[in-house]
């Protein structure tokens, strides 16, 4: 059976994991007083019925049985108990005896006794009032009791439906509705897991059970949730307490359940259960779907009704409108505080910018040791030898510690820009080793690749049983790590800078460098009419590893001044090609250098593509620039690459995004500026994408050569507008011939992510 699945087993009609829930019940019900008395005559079960006859003290459980019957021949008081000295039989037989009432009074009462075949000397012992007044009394005593149990229960839930009304302070709407639910059910504590995507995290606890260690995770389909969803209602269940041979093994992994209505044993980890024996966990439904689990509970056995769990579905069904307010709500203001702590940070990094490497990097682990608080979580430092595959860890419980962790392996699925953030989530190799060490066993490995000539890489860890990484936290981790990278290679990019600005008096002309297995060619035409170069720009530059970077710009304004923008521009991305960032960081670092500009009032728009020519794949950025036209190889299709993004160099902390398309032999990119589309004819109709689309179909019809490809483009348009173009226009093709990888086998067609 697998480690993390929830084991069952059904025990048919009266015996293991039923019996004691039968007696419990049988225990309520009955009209009769019931002790359980052993050889030396102290008192070891009592029901309230009972406590109710003899009082709560004479009755309770330790007691000398004798206190109760004044009649007895014998002072119990240094006496030893002999059961021959009670004053009624304990064969079975009715005998009718006088005990001391509740109140001190004589009572008269029918006993039945005897002993029970149990280790060691046992008797029961049922008694009931003699007289009719007195046992008619005690039911309706009884009867008032259930009626008062009703009211307050009904009470307790109208109070809970008219406090939640309208409420928008999550907090105080979590603490009210778990005291109030918690007094409702006369219960001694109340929990409530909210559902994301990974699970159930604990979002609440009674006042009853706060500081009780209570599991702040619950895996899907791993715990009580599993069949609070199955059953699709409350449900009662019951933990049984631990056998002798498990008491004997030490400590318990699991325990025993039993669902009160199916007889189902469950085995659930320890680790996953309340601080309850007694206790009805709710699942609370919203559009189709369990939002919540609600757990209600009692520390020591207690019966459960079905009545009790029907009223716990109803307060569930009212909430569920209000929790998923609740889950909206705490998101939004989880990802306030995360992006407040995310900017503070920042701000603290960049104080050790004029440190150099060896600063910002020493920070890294002092950082993620400070944002620990928020995110409830020790920071792990790691050391990584990529020659012999070794990783190694000063874990907090255990000292260092060689990781069974291949690192590239672990974190290569989440690389992005050279950084990476991996989920160390429970039951997985590395989550499992760490526990079965005692260590925090819940996190997430961060990894900034390479820096001062070693691998920065560490450990966020949670204790076991504690809730993973969500996407919001997952996201902040991968942003800091993003800023101590990035800082830590401050100066290195202070060179870069200066390289670029010396850079821009030769970067003002376009150009489209030779990369085998690509063929490119490039027209521009300025509507200024002094000037050959202007704002529109274009670059095809040839990397290592048969990669390539094509790119085409619209820079604001016209004429020389545009160009020189143009120019650092096109330096920028060149070098920021040469780093290996993806386009959308190129773009996001090309958006805070052109803020930094003296003229803030300069912004552009950009296409930017990173070539594989092995994978067969261009990753690519559009930002607020006019669509990418894709032309298959025989000619019948034209693809729109529409991911899109903001403009550059307008607004701080806009968002850029990544495409990715496929593409085969044949295969023909066309990128151009937004005077080909804006272009007019002598009545003042514009060109548009549909006339470009329709030129495009015309011009790369079967027969038609790609050679002066963008030529014949640039013709029809300027007959279309009679040669007198208000914009500038520059097109650029590229038609993909070498795309077969290793083996030969070409790549799939075109697609946008």
């Amino acid at each position: 059976m697998a480690r993390s699945a929830l084991s069952v087993r059904r025990v048919e009609g009266i015996g293991e994991g039923s019996l004691l829930g039968t007696l419990s019940r049988l225990l309520q019900l009955t009209c009769e007083s019931v002790l359980v008395f052993d050889g030396a005559g102290r008192i070891l079960l009592a029901n309230d019925e009972a406590a109710e006859l003899f009082g709560a003290e004479r009755g309770a459980v330790g007691s000398d049985v004798r206190l109760l019957f004044p009649s007895a021949d014998v002072d119990p008081q240094g006496v030893a108990f002999a059961v021959e000295d009670l004053p009624f039989a304990t064969d079975g037989s009715m005998t009718e005896v006088l005990c001391l009432g509740a109140a001190g009074q004589p009572v008269s009462v029918r006993v039945r006794c005897d002993s029970v075949n149990a280790p060691g000397a046992t008797y029961l012992l049922v008694a009931l009032a003699s007289e009719r007044d007195a046992r008619v009394d005690r039911e309706g005593e009884r009867a008032l009791d259930d009626l008062r149990r009703a009211n307050h229960r009904l009470s307790g839930t109208l109070k809970i439906v008219l406090d939640t009304i309208d409420s928008t302070d999550i907090a105080a709407l979590f603490e009210r509705v778990l005291e109030e639910l918690t007094q409702t059910m006369e219960a001694d504590g109340t929990i409530v897991y909210l559902a994301e995507a990974d699970g159930f995290h604990l979002r609440g606890v009674s006042s009853g059970v706060a500081g009780e260690k209570i599991a702040r995770f619950m895996p899907f389909g791993r715990s009580v949730e599993r069949l609070a969803v199955r059953e699709g209602s409350a449900v009662r269940l019951r933990v049984c307490a631990p056998t002798g041979d498990a008491l004997r093994r030490g400590r318990l992994t699991t325990r025993d359940v039993v669902n009160e209505d199916t007889h189902e044993v469950l085995s659930m980890r320890s680790a996953m259960l309340p601080p309850f024996t007694s206790f009805i966990p709710v699942p609370v439904w919203f559009s189709g779907h369990v939002i919540a689990i609600i757990e209600v509970g009692w520390r020591r056995l207690h019966p459960l009704s079905k009545e009790d769990a029907r009223l716990l579905d109803s307060v569930a069904h009212y909430l569920s409108v209000q929790l998923a307010g609740a889950f909206t709500a705490f998101r939004a203001q989880r990802a306030d505080r995360l992006a407040a702590l995310a900017t503070d940070v920042r701000e603290e990094l960049l104080s050790y910018a004029d440190g150099g490497d060896e600063a910002a990097s020493a920070r890294f682990f002092e950082v993620l040791a400070e944002v620990g608080d928020e995110l409830e979580a020790a920071a792990v430092r790691m050391r990584a030898n990529p020659a012999q595959r070794v990783v190694v860890a000063d874990l907090p419980l255990t000292g260092t510690r060689e990781l069974p962790l291949d690192l590239d392996d672990f974190v290569g699925p989440h690389l992005v820009d050279g950084v990476a953030v991996a989920p160390i989530v429970p039951d997985s190799p590395l989550s499992s080793y760490l526990r079965d060490l005692g260590e925090p066993c819940v996190g997430a490995v961060i990894d900034l690749g390479t820096l001062e000539g070693n691998r920065l890489c560490g450990m966020a860890l949670r204790p076991d049983g504690a809730e993973p990484f969500d996407e919001l936290e997952l996201e902040f981790l991968r942003e800091l790590a993003v800023d101590v990278r990035d800082i830590a290679r401050g100066a290195v990019a202070r060179e870069q800078d200066k390289r670029i600005s010396q850079a821009l008096q030769t970067g003002m002309r376009n150009e489209l460098q030779s990369v085998e297995g690509l063929a490119a060619q490039a027209v521009y035409s300025s509507a200024t009419k002094a000037a050959s170069v202007g704002g529109d720009f274009y670059d095809l530059i040839r990397l290592p590893d048969r990669r390539a970077c094509v790119i085409m710009g619209d820079v604001s304004g016209k004429g020389v001044e545009a160009a020189s923008v143009s120019a650092a521009v096109k330096t920028a991305l060149g070098a920021y090609a040469w780093e290996g960032l993806a386009p959308a960081r190129m773009v996001r670092s090309l958006n805070d250098f052109l803020l930094g500009f003296s003229r803030l009032e300069t912004f552009a728009t950009l296409f930017v593509g990173i070539i594989d020519l092995a994978a067969g794949t261009m990753r690519y950025c559009s930002a607020g620039h006019p669509p990418a036209i894709f032309i298959r190889a025989d000619a019948q299709e034209i693809s729109i690459l529409d991911v899109q993004s903001g403009v550059v160099g307008a607004f701080h902390d806009i968002a850029y995004q990544d495409g990715v398309v496929s593409f085969g032999p044949g295969d023909v990119l066309l990128l151009y500026t937004d005077g080909t589309t804006e272009a007019r004819d002598p009545s003042g109709a514009f060109f548009g994408e549909e006339g470009l689309r329709d030129m495009v179909m015309r011009e790369s019809a079967e027969g038609k050569p790609f050679e002066g490809f963008v030529e014949r483009l640039l013709a029809a348009l300027d007959d279309f507008t009679g040669h007198d173009l208000e914009d500038d226009v520059a097109m650029v093709a590229v038609r993909f011939d070498g795309t077969a990888d290793k083996d030969g086998a070409p790549s799939g067609g075109a697609r946008g992510d």
